[in-house]
């Protein structure tokens, strides 16, 4: 077809993205550093890396461990705080044209509800991306993402404390998704993005022990996205708020799955490791589905199946 294609979309409480593609916090680091490889312009946006109230050093090494179609981490939220972010991090952040997400973590409530409060005047960052469903820490992350009583209390608590867009991510270790996610609606949240890594282990049997020092690890890539994908279909069969599909994406095809499937947006995490150029490639991927099937606006194709 002839004419332009709207890639636009609108995942509500003021956070529009000129074309739906994301980057997944962890992956991305704080966007510069892949400035070489991209123009950050052309994103939707990116979602910086997980940012806590003090400073974190992460888990000891090994961390990181290669698996078939796809990856075991436990970084374990390495970070320098909010307050290195917001005096060295954000001010080399506030020109970009695309949308700059902050994922935030905690390791209980009210370190979640201080970062919150300490971001909230970065009238730049228009949406935080709150992380409950980290499988890689002692305290707090998951343990607060596997109950409804839990998910629901740290949104509330963050609802009251930042103004703007509130997106919540979920983890995949529970027994039913979607009532997560009706819980965190019901408290408070714009938008829920899914599926966080899972819980996973890999054993190096010349050695006889485990790959990475915490013995488990969140797994990600390829091999997680069918999963991905039905999870994002039932929640979007649920909720009433829009729905950020991840889980191992790695070209326009992949994208379009989670798309069809009831995705307003996706996030691009682990393949940004292997091609630092996916992001861009899946949005002309986009753009080029859409033209072969004469199709002129992305949104006919959320949640067609």
């Amino acid at each position: 077809m002839d004419g332009k294609i709207n890639l636009s979309v609108d995942l509500g409480a003021g956070l529009k993205l000129a074309n739906p593609v994301l980057t997944a916090s962890g992956t991305f680091g704080f966007g510069h550093e892949y400035s070489d490889f991209i123009d950050l312009n052309r994103l939707g946006g990116f979602i910086v890396k997980g940012t806590t109230l003090e400073p974190r050093q992460g888990n000891p090494s090994p961390r990181m461990a290669e698996t078939p179609s796809g990856m075991i981490n436990a970084v374990g939220l390495q970070n320098k705080g909010v307050d290195y972010f917001i005096e060295n991090i954000y001010p080399t952040l506030t020109d970009f044209d695309s949308e700059v997400i902050v994922n935030v973590s905690g390791a209980k409530l009210d370190d979640y509800v201080a970062v919150a409060e300490k971001l909230s005047p970065l009238d730049k960052i228009h949406a935080i991306e709150v992380n409950i469903s980290c499988p890689n820490v002692k305290a707090g992350g998951m343990a607060f993402g596997t109950t409804t009583a839990g998910a629901s209390e740290v949104t509330s608590a963050i609802r009251k404390a930042w103004p703007r867009h509130l997106m919540v991510k979920l983890s995949p270790n529970v027994t039913d998704i979607t009532e997560i996610a009706l819980a965190v609606e019901g408290a408070g949240a714009d938008s829920v993005s899914l599926i966080n890594t899972l819980l996973a282990m890999d054993i190096d049997v010349e050695r006889r022990r485990p790959r990475i020092s915490t013995i488990t690890g969140g797994l990600s890539g390829p091999c997680v996205r069918p999963i991905a994908v039905r999870m994002v279909w039932q929640v979007a069969k649920k909720v009433g708020i829009p729905v950020v599909g991840l889980g191992g994406i790695c070209n326009a095809d992949d994208a379009l799955q989670f798309i069809m499937a009831g995705a307003t947006a996706v996030q691009i995490g682990t393949a940004n490791f292997i091609d630092p150029t996916t992001t861009i490639k899946v949005i002309d991927g986009l753009e080029d589905y859409c033209r072969r099937h004469n199709i002129s606006d992305i949104n006919e194709l959320k949640g067609i199946i």
